[in-house]
């Protein structure tokens, strides 16, 4: 074994990775969490705990579940529970239009198209930009733009690692962020917007609410990334020797087909966007507040039709690139791809169906407000508020997304503990969001359960057989590092400016 796989953090992440795998799937945990509710939902009521509401005054107890009237309600709402779960319909209807984009070949294109004709002085840049876009078109910047990144630095002379470790840099660390609204963004509002409901029933919010902040975010961090692939990861590939392979370089093609597929693509995705834009425009605008006249306000038609708007910005250019190129060839062809897409959302589904029982019942019980105004009282006694409970939190996410890789799995949980103790503690829910996210996108590449985890190595094992988990840790900690630090100061300039991380 190698000195660097002797290392501290490799030793820990090894134990993290060992301890991981034992944990029980999502879906599993979900089934557990939901029969601590009903125990503790006896438990607790018995006691005689109670709290002081903080909007209205009122006298909050725990509310019993495990009664034969309990349970005999329960049984009789489990689908109403499925079918009132928010993340549920917002995420099958964007994946519509992911999907499209997706199975044509649209964003493999587009990523291979855009990195073979890069200056050699914008190569890791644009990389890691790339890598960052690319989150919005779900798993093609994790499994086309490493390989890719590898052929590119390779025909300018440079190792192909150095490609891979950047490109997953910013595919993985970077997570969270991004230039346009995106399915990750509809996933976390889903289940934040629920969470703060337990506080405030009428909370209302958007996807969009964490836009403003992500969208600088996208160029701090390609910066950063450039810096720490320049710096710190590419000096240690200098003169090393690597297994070169001739045919990498098709990975790279792209037919003319693609090409005036791309371009029509390119037309029809500035005329969606052309078209929104109008529709945003003038005193009485189309998607503006009627009473407001704004296109940013919560109740701006803008806002609230966030989610068909992502959908058609997909599914409109990949709709052309496909039927361009041939891949579709008639109508039947774009809803088989609609399917496909809807069918390997499958996993999600049952996680979903499991997740909204949870939630449900942890509503229902009380207990989620109980322990919010609880924990909220616990953090204010400690002395751990302001900026300072943020960093934690940060730090906390971070340290859960090594051990549960699911970003959604996750959330489900921590949203509704987390959002309604912060809100009482005076914290807007897409702040806290928007901590969650940092921290579960910065432990992303160097997490052994992180699910892209396995397929990186299987790449850099074609051009370095015997590296490991250590090679790849050692390399993407830099990532992690200054991701967390600049990404954690952007967020408190945030703040401490007063500027809005979105809309609202």
């Amino acid at each position: 074994m190698t000195d660097e796989k002797q290392g501290i953090i490799y030793k820990a992440l090894s134990w993290v990775e060992k301890i991981g795998n034992k944990l029980p799937d999502p879906v599993s945990i979900f089934l557990i969490l939901c029969a601590i509710v009903f125990v503790l939902s006896a438990a607790i009521a018995n006691s005689g705990l109670a709290v002081i509401h903080p909007k209205d005054g009122s006298v909050v107890t725990v509310l019993n579940l495990l009664t034969i009237d309990g349970i005999r309600e329960y049984l009789n709402s489990i689908v109403a529970n499925f079918q009132n779960y928010p993340p549920l319909a917002l995420v099958l209807v964007v994946i519509i239009g992911v999907g499209v984009a997706e199975k044509t070949g649209l964003m493999e294109a587009a990523l291979k198209n855009t990195v073979v004709n890069l200056p050699n002085n914008l190569i890791t840049f644009v990389v890691i930009l790339l890598g960052i876009i690319a989150n919005a078109a779900g798993d093609s910047g994790f499994i086309v733009l490493p390989p890719l990144a590898a052929v590119v630095y390779m025909s300018v002379g440079r190792h192909p690692l150095i490609g891979i470790f950047a490109a997953f840099g910013g595919v993985a660390a970077g997570f969270a962020a991004n230039i346009i609204v995106n399915l990750a963004d509809v996933l976390a509002a889903s289940f934040t917007i629920p969470a703060a409901q337990i506080i405030d029933p009428g909370y209302v919010s958007s996807p969009a609410m964490n836009y403003y902040f992500i969208l600088v975010s996208t160029f701090f961090l390609a910066f950063t990334g450039l810096l720490v692939t320049e710096k710190i990861v590419a000096p240690r590939f200098e003169n090393v020797d690597y297994i070169k392979n001739e045919q990498d370089s098709s990975i790279a093609l792209v037919s003319d087909i693609e090409k005036k597929g791309l371009r029509l693509a390119g037309m029809a995705f500035v005329a969606v966007v052309a078209v929104i834009v109008v529709l945003c425009m003038g005193q009485d605008a189309f998607l503006a507040d009627p009473k407001t006249g704004s296109v940013l306000d919560v109740n701006a038609p803008l806002m609230k039709a966030t989610i068909p708007i992502v959908t058609v910005v997909f599914l409109v250019p990949g709709l052309v690139y496909g039927i361009v190129t041939g891949r579709i060839k008639r109508d039947k062809d774009a809803v088989a791809m609609m399917g496909k897409s809807m069918g390997e959302m499958g996993p999600y589904i049952v996680l979903a169906f499991v997740a909204s029982q949870f939630l449900a019942l942890f509503t229902k019980s009380n207990l989620g407000i109980i322990l919010a105004i609880k924990g909220a009282e616990t953090l204010q006694h400690a002395g751990i508020t302001g900026m300072g409970l943020i960093f934690c939190f940060i730090i906390l996410s971070a340290f859960i997304n090594l051990f549960i890789g699911s970003a959604s799995a996750k959330w489900a949980i921590l949203a509704p503990i987390f959002i309604p103790m912060f809100m009482i503690l005076g914290f807007d829910p897409a702040l806290t969001q928007m901590a969650y996210r940092i921290g579960d996108s910065v432990s992303n590449p160097i997490s052994p359960l992180f699910p892209y985890f396995p397929i990186i190595l299987g790449y850099m094992n074609k051009y370095k057989p015997n590296a490991g988990m250590g090679t790849i840790i050692s390399n993407m900690l830099p990532y992690s590092v200054s991701f967390f630090v600049v990404w954690t100061i952007l967020l408190f300039a945030f703040i401490m400016l007063g500027i809005p991380l979105g809309p609202n």
